[in-house]
């Protein structure tokens, strides 16, 4: 089977096609475990994001710009991804904990909490503003995108017609095997795609019915 770089080659495929498989891909994965909060705020482990990449599109790569340097207003630093002929680029400033821009002094700002000290920038600083960088690069092929939008769970898509036949018999496995409507609730909210196919619904609810039962006839017994 031909890669999507392979078929780029080929022509197979326009430019166009390539990119929407490649963003359903990389936007219907799963990166909340992934996920780090500092002050509110969600981080994608760049490591993980990048090897999920690597996995899927294996002559991915991303490039970095200089940074550049404003006494007023501070450093920004670009990253470059190209994955199967396409690149996006992105920027991002370099930044405190508490999302205060970084500049070569360190200065103070007056906040309704009170003031607080911004410290100088440092190589250290501008490195981990690259790595960010490259995680909302990333996003822009799909990677994590919801996460940017304030959503919780990615949705989902079949690249193939083959592909959701295989997705439904897995389901509906994971289906039958349930012990609790909690577990069955969890497969239904995690399966968008499966969410208007009939087999499914059916399966779902069928389920459901029966484990609601069973925890109304212990019920029944225990109050005897």
């Amino acid at each position: 089977m031909k890669t999507l770089e392979e078929k780029l080659e080929t022509q197979e495929e326009t430019q166009e096609e390539i990119a929407k498989k490649i963003f359903n891909k990389l936007f219907s994965l799963d990166v909340n475990e992934h996920i780090e909060k500092k002050n509110g705020l969600s981080y994608l482990s760049w490591a993980w994001a990048w090897a999920e990449v690597k996995k899927l599109y294996p002559t991915a790569n991303y490039t970095i710009e200089p940074y550049v340097f404003d006494e007023k207003l501070g450093y920004m630093v670009f990253t470059n991804v190209t994955i199967a002929g396409q690149t996006y680029r992105m920027w991002l400033p370099v930044m405190d904990n508490n999302n205060y821009s970084m500049k070569s002094e360190p200065y103070e700002v007056v906040t309704k909490y009170g003031k607080r000290n911004v410290a100088a920038a440092s190589m250290f600083d501008i490195n981990k503003a690259y790595m960010r960088c490259l995680v909302k690069n990333l996003a822009m092929f799909g990677l994590g995108l919801y996460v940017y939008a304030g959503e919780d769970i990615p949705e989902k898509s079949f690249d193939t017609p083959d592909e959701e036949p295989t997705m439904l018999e897995e389901t509906l496995s994971k289906i039958h095997g349930c012990t609790t409507v909690e577990a069955v609730t969890d497969i239904w909210k995690s399966n968008i795609p499966l969410q208007t196919n009939s087999s499914f619904k059916a399966a779902i609810a069928k389920k459901g019915s029966e484990l609601k039962a069973k925890v109304e006839n212990n019920i029944q017994d225990s109050n005897k």
